[in-house]
């Protein structure tokens, strides 16, 4: 702060000494310029005998009045003046009137000429000093372009190890090794082993590779430097390239260190392919990389750690042994692993005795362990909301919805009629999903909207699944048409709420034509090559490598499929029609049922009645899209 003060200090003597030069120069100069008049002006005014005096110095005229004015004019180079005035009308006995001088600039002239570039110069360095002094500091990079942005953690204070990650114990394990080289390298060495140069962390948003990474240098103890791929390139030529050979001379002077490098593929995609071809920048930049991460020796004990959720666009050259030569997939946690999360995150927060952990990890299937954090961080806001000094299992399972299918909109204004359709909408696909043994457990049923949707059922996995039997993937087609059969059944008429529900089952059903080899007619064949991420499994785009009338095939199969799921959900529905009925009724009365209350409804139990009934007021209704948690609806 008190560097600032200087600076600005400095800075207001400076303009005070470049105006006192200045007014110091005018005054040597003579004040302001004179007028500058054409030289027939100047003809006009000799013929009116209206000048005392012309002075000339080379081509500059210098023309005194009678009554004392003082203006300027130019003649042209090469003739006189003389010649150049009688050309303009005035004769001899004109031009004896007035006193024509010829000279050079006077002592005092040339003093103040060459005092006023002097003094120029002279401010323009002290100027300039003192921008320089001033960019230069400590809290100035104006003029560090070239500099590495890194930000340097020191290991002495580890905030994170690997007590506060969860969820990826293989991940965990590979990582090990790395720490125990930077805390015992000689012990690698004795035996010729080189441990990888570089490891690349690979997964989806949200599962925890940056908190890996600092958790590697939590454990090891040693220095860490941390910089995002975006941060090398700048609109500056050369700046990446820079920026590069400082952060790794940085990290040869603290080793042994590690340097994370967050978002690589922001400088590290296939060369070639910029605007600017070979000589774009960010290839420059990659180049450096390259060459600086080939150049390690194992006794500089220096571990380059970056993170990507795209490695499939990354260079070649990057990912071949020597350079990041390991790589760790983080995936998404398993029910144990959403376990310990939930237990991570819940330290120092005042959770109520009825929370249960393992009922939490259940009901949050896919879940990382960003959503995990949220779904713990909005539970405590809903609890600081309502007054409560401990957070409640209440509270976790509102904010699970909320994660899920966004917080509640009871202000809807929704007409009984519209109310009613959504009601049977949704209530078709919670008798479907508890009919059909291989649909997922209903969790919760409600014709609240939610975000977009104007109902909501939740069906839940009780364990995770890594494969999907047909069975499973034809039942999931069914309860996902289940809402669109149910108004067919009860109104004998269909409505637009179903048309999130269609583009997730012809999606199901395409693929379990196209990529499972699931149809009897085109066999166990996959059709199309499709471009995705190689580690994580997300398609980006499809090369079609099929004929028409195998495309034509295609069609029907999938067509096939959803109308057989489709007739199957009105069968089921109409055979359990007095439930359906139930069902609905019971939602547009209490407008939510939880999992025991719509089986009660669902096997014709009663329900003890609404205790405090809350209209609530409403807006206009929009299309109804059906949200639900299941991985093989998703």
């Amino acid at each position: 702060m008190q560097s600032g003060k200087n600076n600005s200090g400095a800075f207001i003597y400076v303009l005070i000494i470049a105006a006192i030069i200045f007014i110091i120069y005018s005054y040597m100069s003579g004040g302001s310029s004179p007028e500058l008049v054409p030289l027939n002006r100047i003809a006009e005014d000799v013929q009116a005998h209206k000048i005392a005096r012309i002075s000339v110095q080379g081509d500059d005229i210098k023309v005194t009045y009678n009554d004392g004015k003082v203006v300027a004019s130019r003649k042209d180079t090469g003739d006189s003046l003389v010649s150049q005035l009688k050309a303009l009308g005035v004769d001899d006995t004109e031009l004896q009137q007035v006193d024509l001088t010829y000279g050079k600039p006077t002592d005092w002239e040339a003093m103040a000429n060459v005092g006023g570039m002097v003094l120029i110069l002279i401010v323009s360095g002290v100027l300039f000093f003192f921008f320089i002094r001033q960019f230069q500091g400590a809290n100035n990079q104006a003029l560090s372009f070239g500099k590495s942005r890194a930000r340097m953690f020191a290991g002495d204070r580890p905030t994170v190890t690997f007590n506060d990650v969860a969820g990826v114990d293989e991940a965990k394990e590979e990582l090990k090794e790395v720490v125990e080289f930077l805390k015992e390298p000689q012990k690698f060495i004795n035996l010729g082993a080189r441990i990888p140069k570089g490891v690349l962390l690979v997964g989806a948003p949200g599962t925890g590779k940056t908190l890996m990474a600092k958790a590697v240098a939590g454990e090891a103890g040693v220095p860490f430097f941390s910089i995002s791929g975006s941060e090398f390139v700048e609109m500056f030529v050369g700046v990446g390239a820079s920026r590069v050979r400082d952060l790794f001379d940085q990290a040869k002077k603290h080793s042994p260190c590690i340097v994370f490098i967050d978002e690589i593929d922001a400088v590290g995609r296939h060369r070639g392919a910029g605007l600017g071809g070979s000589h774009d920048e960010r290839e420059q930049t990659l180049n450096q990389i390259l060459v600086e991460m080939d150049g390690f020796d194992t006794d500089t004990n220096v571990i380059v750690v970056a993170a990507t959720n795209r490695p499939d666009i990354l260079d070649p050259a990057l990912l071949r042994p020597g350079r990041f030569d390991r790589r760790v997939v983080l995936d998404r946690p398993d029910i144990r692993g959403r376990v310990e999360i939930f237990r991570i995150h819940m330290r120092g927060k005042p959770i109520s005795n009825d929370v249960n952990v393992d009922v939490l990890a259940q009901v949050t299937p896919g879940f990382v362990g960003a959503d995990i954090e949220n779904v713990v961080n909005e539970a405590a806001i809903l609890a600081a909301r309502q007054g409560l000094r401990y957070v409640k299992m209440a509270n976790f399972q509102e904010a699970i919805e909320r994660v899920i299918a966004g917080p509640e909109r009871r202000s809807r204004v929704i007409s009984e009629e519209e109310r009613k359709v959504f009601a049977y909408h949704e209530a078709g696909h919670a008798v479907i999903a508890h009919v059909l043994p291989r649909c997922d457990p209903v969790r919760k049923v409600s014709i609240v909207a939610r975000g977009m949707a104007g109902g909501y059922t939740i069906t839940l996995p009780e364990e995770d699944h890594y494969v999907l039997q047909r069975s499973k993937i034809e039942a999931d087609i069914a309860y996902g048409l289940g809402g669109r059969a149910a108004e067919e059944v009860a109104f004998n008429e269909v409505s637009t709420g179903a048309s999130n529900d269609l583009e997730r089952v012809t999606e199901m059903a395409r693929a379990m034509v196209k990529r499972y080899g699931m149809s009897a007619k085109l066999g166990p064949l996959v059709y199309g090559r499709k471009e995705e991420l190689v580690f994580l499994g997300k398609e980006i785009s499809e090369q079609r490598d099929y004929s028409e009338a195998v495309a034509q095939t295609i069609d029907t199969e999938v067509r096939s499929i959803i109308v057989q799921a489709y007739e199957r959900a009105k069968s089921i529905l109409q055979e359990h029609r007095d439930a359906l009925d139930r069902v609905a009724d019971q939602l547009l009365e209490r407008e939510t049922l939880s999992a025991d209350e719509f089986v009660a409804v669902f096997e014709g139990a009663p329900l003890p009645p609404v205790q405090s009934p809350e209209p609530a007021p409403r807006q206009s209704a929009q299309p109804e899209v059906n949200l639900t948690a299941s991985p093989a609806a998703a």
